[in-house]
């Protein structure tokens, strides 16, 4: 029985036979010549196209014999729709287009997405970064939340969605710049790792309890 692939970032669809591969678009920022790649992938191999939530480009109806062919002619990397790594790196446009934001989530969420998409971890791990508290990357239903504020970052750990969704919890505020805030999810990150979790984070988090969470990622007092 055939099955995801997930050297090849593949998804079985419905109908058992063909897949869903989705090249990695950081953000969802892309231009005018990928775009005109991937539609020309999708008409040279009859594919379907959507945008996704994790703000990529899905193409359905890949068979399998033609995956190798198809990541070839798109010559992208591939996302990371499939595999215990970091799925998404969720970003709004922030202060480079928004006239509500109040920080750079952009610069911010791309430096995070540099680092840590597909990294391999226990499970599946989302990131949402926002650029002010209305939140469009939906921070407080992702494993790591970063939301922009007037007086800095507020970062919130242990969100999911899914069929036991999950409120995060505010982990800090306050955080006063975009170094302090790669080094608090470095943190938690290397803390997840090497905790024995296999759940998501937030089943860390509810074992533990914010407060003890708390102080394991960032010391006694709380704070970076």
């Amino acid at each position: 029985m055939k099955k995801d692939i997930l050297e090849k970032g593949a998804i079985l669809q419905r109908d058992r036979e063909t897949y869903a591969i989705a090249p990695h678009i950081p953000g969802g920022f892309t231009d005018t010549a990928t775009l005109r790649k991937i539609c020309d992938v999708a008409d040279t191999y009859g594919l379907s196209v959507k945008l996704t939530s994790a703000q990529r480009i899905g193409l359905f109806g890949v068979k399998e014999e033609e995956l190798d062919a198809v990541w070839a002619d798109l010559n992208q990397d591939q996302g990371a729709p499939i595999g215990l790594c970091v799925r998404s790196v969720r970003i709004c446009p922030g202060t480079t287009q928004c006239k509500r934001a109040v920080q750079d989530s952009t610069g911010l969420g791309l430096k995070l997405d540099s680092i840590y998409h597909a990294m391999r971890l226990p499970n599946k791990m989302k990131m949402g970064i926002s650029g002010c508290l209305l939140s469009c990357s939906e921070c407080a239903v992702k494993d790591i939340g970063v939301l922009g504020t007037n007086r800095g970052w507020r970062i919130m750990v242990g969100g999911n969605a899914g069929p036991r969704p999950r409120i995060g919890e505010q982990l800090v505020d306050n955080v006063a710049d975009q170094e302090q805030v790669l080094d608090i999810v470095s943190r938690i990150v290397e803390f997840y790792k090497s905790s024995g979790e296999e759940g998501r984070l937030g089943r860390l988090v509810e074992k533990m309890g914010i407060e003890a969470f708390r102080a394991a990622v960032l010391g006694e007092a709380g704070q970076p």
